[in-house]
């Protein structure tokens, strides 16, 4: 027992290895540059085969970064679908587009940000101005990226947080979700995306920081604090899909995404399945 302790009070001072650092982004860096050109080629010529490479490239930026994903449940096969998930940080970029082959909803800021900007504008962003009175823009450009059948994949609570919890669901986002696609109502499927465990040990509040980000915290030294550490397991949890059917009202759905994520991630953290 007092070993243990020992190694946590241990791990905790760790700044972690910067030689494991330096050749993670190195490595990182290599894989972006040989997969980018191919990438710009497929954007304006083959629209399904431009979603497929970012999803190969998440994969291995998920392995270069030392992030292990378990995925529970299964991705709704139907297209398009609204992937709904709580967000911690933007690592969380990378673990669910390995496991989803769609576009993202970011706000506005992100296409303005350095390299992730460009990134992102890559795998078709749709960048949306969250203020209140643009709601209606919103779900029109929404509505477009789903009318050609792309999937979405959103992050309703607005901002990311500590990772030790998640935040309320904005129903306005979920607009989108009151309009038809060819007729049929839109398929929406709840995503809980939790941080479980670094290197042997479990996460705890005091490790989440190095993983979420949130506040004013610097891009650049978050990212080389974490690529210095050990291994990260992730739990990634796909839920029963849904409609807005279902509900009657986009603020009912939104509550049932809220509760399904929500639970899931408490009960990733915990160490147990949600069901």
């Amino acid at each position: 027992m007092a070993r243990n302790r020992h190694l946590s009070r241990r791990f905790e001072l760790d700044p972690g290895s910067s030689l494991r650092g330096a050749t993670r982004l190195l490595a990182y860096g290599g894989m972006t540059l040989s997969l980018s050109p191919l990438q710009l080629g497929l954007l304006p010529l083959h629209r399904r085969a431009s979603f497929l490479l970012p999803r190969l490239y998440h994969r291995l930026t998920c392995r270069i970064l030392g992030i292990d994903v378990e995925m529970r449940g299964m991705p709704s096969p139907r297209h398009p679908t609204l992937f709904v998930a709580n967000h911690g940080s933007y690592l969380d970029i990378p673990i669910l587009g390995s496991l989803i082959t769609g576009a993202f909803v970011a706000k506005s800021e992100v296409a303005g940000w350095p390299m992730f900007g460009w990134l992102s504008k890559m795998q078709r962003t749709v960048f949306v101005d969250r203020r209140r009175h643009t709601t209606h823009r919103q779900r029109d450009s929404l509505q477009r990226q789903l009318e050609l059948g792309d999937d979405l994949i959103l992050f309703p609570e607005g901002t990311s947080n500590d990772g030790n919890r998640v935040l309320p669901f904005r129903s306005a986002l979920f607009s989108v979700a009151e309009r038809e696609v060819a007729g049929q109502p839109l398929t929406v499927q709840p995503v809980s995306v939790a941080y479980v465990g670094l290197g042997a040990l479990p996460m705890g509040h005091r490790h989440r920081p190095y993983l979420a980000w949130y506040g004013d915290m610097t891009l650049g030294g978050h990212l080389w604090n974490f690529v210095r550490l050990p291994r990260v397991r992730v739990v990634v949890e796909f839920h029963p899909v849904v409609t807005i059917a279902d509900f009657g009202s986009r603020k009912a759905l939104a509550q049932h995404c809220y509760d399904k994520v929500s639970g899931g991630v408490s009960a990733a953290l915990a160490g147990r399945s949600d069901g």
